[in-house]
Parts: structure tokens; C-alpha cells; sequence
């Protein structure tokens, strides 16, 4: 699993209020998700009339693809907004393997494989240690 994170500071040519900023920066975000199927919001400066730092982020299979499609986002955005600063990370992520064998087994917790003649009522009694009962939250 690859994960790339860009970070862009944007210059809002003319932006005489925060209602003007935030009128380009919608623009940039929808965009930028409609675009390129990235998420992506504005992540600082917010009280700034002028400037706007806009959080993209794109998972993939394939490093390159993620590189390309960073580098088109900011482009796009570039078109829109003056770009002012941009960084961008991208990390891969191997598969899980022993860490994951302290977490709880989530098949054994599934409650929709349990036999459909049991009453919701009996569930609190059944269920294994550590399952909270409506008791424990008074």
C-alpha cells in the first residue's frame, strides 16, 4: 500500500475577505476530489484572507501512480491559485505481520454469524469477557 500526502500553500490573488478565500479554495477542493478521486481540505490558515494551505492525499498499489497523480493536483490547483509552497511525502506500507497479534480478533466479535433463534436479550450474558453491558455505561 503506498501513501502520498502534498501539502500546498496557495496565494489567493484578490481576496478582499474570508468569503472571497473560501469561495477559490471550495473551487481547488472540489476540484481536486471530482478531478482525481483524492481527498483533499484546506488544513491551515484559516483566518488568512490571502493565503490557503490545501491537504491532499491519494492511496494506491503503484508508488509512480501516486507521484503522478500528486504532480497533477498541484498543477491543477497551480491554475486556480498561485502555489507558494508544496511538499509532498510518499510512504509504503508493507504488509501486517506480527504487530497486528496483540489486536482483538474481529471474526471472533462478529455478531451477525450468531445462530438468528437467539433474543437480543440473551446476548449481554453470552458474549465473551470484554464486551461492554449497557450496565457499564451508567
Amino acid at each position: 500500500m503506498v501513501v502520498g500526502i502534498l501539502r500546498l500553500t496557495l496565494h489567493v490573488q484578490g481576496a478582499s475577505s474570508l468569503k472571497d478565500k473560501r469561495q477559490v479554495v471550495r473551487k481547488v477542493v472540489d476540484r481536486l476530489r471530482s478531478r482525481f478521486n483524492v481527498a483533499a481540505a484546506e488544513v491551515g490558515e484559516n483566518d488568512v484572507w490571502q493565503r490557503a494551505v490545501i491537504g491532499i492525499a491519494a492511496v494506491s498499489n503503484d508508488r509512480s501512480f501516486v507521484n503522478e497523480v500528486l504532480d497533477k493536483c498541484a498543477r491543477d490547483a497551480g491554475n486556480i491559485a498561485e502555489i507558494l509552497n508544496r511538499e509532498m511525502e510518499i510512504e509504503t506500507y508493507s504488509e501486517m505481520k506480527s504487530d497486528w497479534s496483540g489486536k482483538p480478533d474481529f471474526d471472533a466479535h462478529d455478531l451477525s454469524r450468531l445462530p438468528p433463534e437467539q433474543d437480543e436479550e440473551e446476548l449481554p450474558e453470552q458474549r465473551e469477557p470484554g464486551w461492554l453491558k449497557e450496565e457499564d455505561l451508567e
